[in-house]
């Protein structure tokens, strides 16, 4: 479970449920404040290229907290580029005239524009309208000692570190899956009334998923650092037609053609190795018209 999930009454009953319920979940930062000098004096474990843990175990539970390479350099650029906008608009402000209540607004947004780096900065609005502003370098500090970490509790005391890391980081994937489901295959909004319309909705959508999660495993294979969303993007272009063609005795050809591709999907088909079918066969209708619903 995510962090926000748990409580710690709904963990009290996990753990006096018969059998008792297994749980790994997220804590919140703040119970990261308070073990943090525990946490201190514990030395990194590897468990993986770029993955470390430290292991604290406490009242029957074990608080696991994990560190990535890789999440400290993307919050870290995340951080960076968040406090050099907010630094640069402080300097802009500073130099303006502005009455207080101005300078209070303006503040206000550029506090919503960058949350992240606000943290991190001490504004100090007159009376007259101007602005100090200065580095509040031991947030900083602090900030710099969490990048990259998060810390997971668990009552599997008895786990691998290893083995308890690659549990937790599945619910990136429960994550990833409802992202897709919600964003790219839009699963909502629902607006069918009847039971069996919104499951047939639901199944249609599950379906949809199935072929992404096995777009995302051969892109894995053939074409690693893409993604399902990029490659649908790129195919997005390839269209389907109809092309009329009235004959000179009054009938109507009817060509369902699709586009060909560009370049770029050309060369991603090949290296999927998919082949597009072959064009559908001519129709043709008696009467100019018919063919799609014009009398």
């Amino acid at each position: 479970m995510d962090r926000g999930i748990p409580t710690e009454e709904t963990l009290e009953q996990m753990r006096g449920s018969t059998p008792p319920i297994r749980y790994l979940v997220g804590t919140p930062k703040g119970r990261l404040s308070k073990l943090e000098a525990a946490l201190l004096t514990l030395p990194w474990q590897a468990v993986r290229d770029g993955i470390a843990v430290k292991l604290l175990p406490q009242a029957g539970e074990l608080y696991v907290l994990a560190r990535s390479a890789s999440r400290v350099a993307k919050e870290r650029a995340i951080r960076r580029k968040q406090l050099k906008r907010l630094w640069q608009r402080l300097r802009q402000l500073r130099g303006m005239r502005l009455t207080r209540d101005q300078l209070l607004l303006k503040l206000g947004a550029a506090r919503q524009r960058w949350p992240a780096a606000w943290r991190l900065v001490q504004a100090d609005p007159q009376p007259d309208g101007t602005l100090g502003f200065a580095l509040n370098r031991a947030k900083l500090r602090q900030v710099r000692r969490r990048e990259g970490r998060y810390l997971l509790r668990t009552n599997l005391t008895d786990g691998d570190p290893a083995t308890l890391w690659e549990l937790y980081m599945r619910l990136v994937q429960v994550e990833e899956a409802f992202k897709t489901l919600k964003g790219d295959l839009a699963l909502r909004p629902i607006h069918h009334q009847l039971p069996l319309r919104i499951e047939a909705h639901i199944f249609v959508a599950f379906l949809a998923y199935a072929l992404h999660a096995t777009l995302r495993r051969q892109l894995r294979d053939l074409a690693p650092g893409l993604t399902s969303r990029a490659v649908l993007d790129k195919f997005q272009a390839i269209q389907m037609v109809d092309v009329h063609l009235p004959t000179t005795d009054g009938r109507e050809l009817v060509l369902a053609r699709y586009t060909q591709p560009e370049p770029d999907a050309a060369l991603l088909l090949t290296q999927l190795r998919l082949q597009l079918p072959a064009q559908p066969p001519p129709r043709l209708y008696a009467q100019t018209g018919v063919a799609d619903g014009r009398m």
